[in-house]
C-alpha cells in the first residue's frame, strides 16, 4: 500500500532567522521561485513552514535555493490521529521492519506533551505489530508527526533541498564561466546565498575551439535547474591574439594568462554595470595555477573597480570536485576540449603591477585594450 500523500511541507532555516521585514520579503521570494517551477501550485505558509498542494512536481523543490528540506505528508485531524497512524504505518509497510520510533513536534496548546504522544502513538503501533522493537537512535523505519494546533502531519522521509537562501535577494553578479570543474561551482555558491548568476564566456579567438564554448553551455544547462532562464553571454574576442606576440616580442610572454584576465575581468566589469550587476565571480582558488598566487590575484583584482567574488579561494580540488558531482556539474565539466592554446610554457607567478601597467599601456593602441 502506497501512502496517499495529498501534502508537501517546505522546510526553510535562514529565512526564520531574519527580521520581520527581512523575512517577509525572503519568503515572498521562495514562494515565487516556488510558484515558476510549479504554476498550478496551491501554497499556505505558517511562521517557519510552508504547505504545497494542487499540482506539484516534487522533484523541483531540490533546486530551488532557501528549502532546507521537504516532506509529502499525509494531513488528518488530530482527533483522528490514532487511527490514522496506524494508516500510515500499513501505509509504509512497517510491518516488514524490525524496529521503529515516532517523533512528535508541537505548535499550539495542548493537555499533553510531544513526548506523551509519541509514547501513546508508538503504544498504538506496537499492539499492531508486537514482534517490533522501539528504537530511538537507529530505527529502521521513524513516523513523524506534526500537531498544529487541532491539526497533524504524519510523514517518514525528509528529502533534502539546496538549502541556502532564496535566490536574488542579493542581487546579481557577472560569472566569468569557463566550463571547467571551478567556475560552475563557484557560481552555485554564490547562487545559493542568494545571487542571480550572468553566465559570461569569453571566445578567445585563435586560442580556444568550439568544443570549449560546447562544454559551457553543457554546464549551464545544468545550473538552469537551480536558476530557471539562465541565458550564457558569449563574448569573441580578439585582443589576447595580438597581445601574446606584442608580449612575446618584448621578452614578457609570461604575462599572457595576466593579460587575458585582466582582460577578461574589463570586459565582466562592462557587462556588469550594463546589466545591473553588483560584481563578478570567479573559480579561483589560491596556488591552484600560476595565476592564482597572492601576487597575480592582487594584479588581477586591481584591474577592475568593482568586488570580486571567489568563494573557492581556499578550496583545493577535491573539495571543489566533491560539489561539482553534487550538483551534476562534474562529468560535463570534464568533456574533452582543445584546452587554452594560449598558456605560456613558464607563465609569471609574481607578476609586478607597475610592468604589467607599462605593457597595457604599450599595447593599448596596437590590441584595443579600452575597448572591450
Amino acid at each position: 500500500m502506497t501512502p496517499q500523500y495529498n501534502l508537501f511541507i517546505v522546510r526553510y532555516s535562514e529565512i526564520f532567522l531574519k527580521s520581520e521585514p527581512v523575512r517577509r520579503a525572503w519568503e515572498n521570494a521562495l514562494l515565487d521561485a516556488i510558484r515558476k517551477a510549479n504554476p498550478e501550485v496551491v501554497i499556505a505558509r505558517e511562521r517557519g513552514r510552508i504547505w504545497l498542494s494542487g499540482v506539484l512536481d516534487p522533484e523541483s523543490l531540490q533546486y530551488i535555493f532557501g528549502i532546507v528540506s521537504f516532506s509529502p505528508c499525509v494531513h488528518v485531524p488530530l482527533s483522528d490521529l490514532n487511527e490514522a497512524v496506524l494508516r500510515y504505518a500499513a501505509s509504509i509497510e512497517i510491518g516488514r521492519s524490525s524496529s521503529f520510533s515516532v517523533r512528535v513536534r508541537r505548535v499550539g496548546k495542548h493537555t499533553f506533551s510531544s513526548q506523551e504522544k509519541a509514547a501513546e502513538l508508538g503504544g498504538t503501533i506496537l499492539e499492531r505489530y508486537p514482534h517490533l522493537e522501539v528504537d530511538l537512535t537507529r530505527p529502521d523505519q521513524q513516523i513523524r508527526v506534526e500537531i498544529r494546533d487541532q491539526q497533524c502531519y504524519l510523514y517518514h522521509e525528509k528529502i533534502a533541498g539546496a538549502g541556502g537562501i532564496p535566490q536574488g535577494v542579493e542581487g546579481s553578479l557577472v560569472s566569468l564561466m569557463s566550463g571547467g570543474i571551478d567556475s560552475p561551482v563557484a557560481s552555485w555558491m554564490m547562487m545559493k546565498r542568494g545571487c542571480r548568476i550572468i553566465p559570461v564566456y569569453i571566445a578567445l579567438e585563435s586560442f580556444l575551439d568550439e568544443k570549449s564554448l560546447e562544454r559551457c553551455r553543457a554546464v549551464v544547462s545544468v545550473l538552469q535547474r537551480f536558476q530557471p532562464g539562465m541565458e550564457l553571454i558569449v563574448i569573441h574576442d580578439a585582443y589576447l591574439a595580438c597581445a601574446k606576440p606584442e608580449l612575446k616580442k618584448r621578452g614578457f610572454e609570461k604575462y599572457t594568462c595576466l593579460f587575458c584576465k585582466r582582460r577578461m575581468y574589463r570586459i565582466a566589469e562592462k557587462i556588469a554595470r550594463e546589466q545591473g550587476a553588483r560584481g563578478i565571480v570567479t573559480g579561483e582558488a589560491l596556488g591552484q595555477v600560476a595565476s592564482q598566487t597572492l601576487d597575480n590575484l592582487e594584479v588581477l583584482s586591481e584591474a577592475v573597480k568593482i568586488p570580486i567574488y571567489r568563494p573557492l579561494i581556499a578550496y583545493d580540488k577535491e573539495e571543489a570536485i566533491r560539489v561539482a558531482k553534487k550538483i551534476g556539474t562534474f562529468e560535463v565539466s570534464i568533456m574533452k576540449t582543445g584546452g587554452c592554446r594560449a598558456v605560456p610554457d613558464i607563465p609569471s607567478t609574481k607578476g609586478r603591477l607597475e610592468k604589467v601597467h607599462e605593457l597595457e599601456a604599450r599595447i593599448s593602441s596596437t590590441c584595443g585594450l579600452n575597448d572591450p
